[in-house]
């Protein structure tokens, strides 16, 4: 698609990516897509469009909802705890920060239904597998892993805290996500996490 605005050789080059409408090329319906566009082209940013036909990758959904909730109120607790400045009432916080992380690793831990094999004589008990929904990575991993990350360092910054090394399924996910690409290379360095929660970490008094 052709730049809505005319930019100089002088603008930086900025590229918006939105979803592509069934054609594959125009604009697609996507609230979030139109949003970015509006605000960008508001602040009067030169850039360019380019449509993306999501048809043509792979499907990135997690077959199982829970995956996607499991987590869902791990963020939270973790801001809850590092904002609290009262110190009789950090235990309360970091106790329900903690009982978060026990329901992601008791999830992480049972097996799914796709990895019982009703035909093996081995009982699996305890999940293998590398991420929230199975061995691939999906868009419930792309939600928690950068808000697991910022948790594993924030909190150790600010308050002394780490995963509790009981929590198995969950050092699982992590040491897997690590040694994916795809999150090590999106990832901030690990100051620029301690930059932005400097002001936000509150001392206890």
């Amino acid at each position: 698609m052709a730049d809505p605005r005319p930019s100089s050789q002088t603008d930086p080059e900025i590229e918006l990516f939105v979803k592509a409408g069934s054609d594959g090329e125009s604009i697609g319906n996507c609230p979030f897509c139109q949003r970015l566009f509006m605000i960008l082209w508001l602040k009067g940013v030169k850039f360019n469009v380019t449509t993306v036909d999501m048809t043509r990758y792979p499907h990135l959904s997690p077959k199982n909802k829970e995956s996607f909730d499991v987590g869902c109120n791990l963020f939270a607790k973790f801001s809850a705890y590092i904002k609290n400045a009262q110190k009789e009432a950090n235990k309360n916080f970091e106790k329900s920060l903690l009982k978060e992380f026990k329901r992601l690793d008791d999830y992480l831990n049972t097996p799914l239904l796709d990895e019982i094999d009703p035909d093996s004589a081995e009982e699996l008990t305890v999940s293998r597998r590398l991420f929230l929904d199975g061995d691939q990575l999906t868009l419930a991993d792309c939600s928690l892993l950068p808000k697991l990350n910022i948790i594993k360092v924030a909190a150790k910054k600010y308050r002394d805290f780490d995963i509790p090394g009981e929590f198995s399924g969950v050092w699982r996910y992590l040491h897997n996500a690590y040694a994916r690409e795809e999150f090590t290379h999106t990832c901030p360095e690990d100051k620029e996490i301690e930059n932005t929660y400097a002001s936000v970490a509150k001392q206890k008094s």
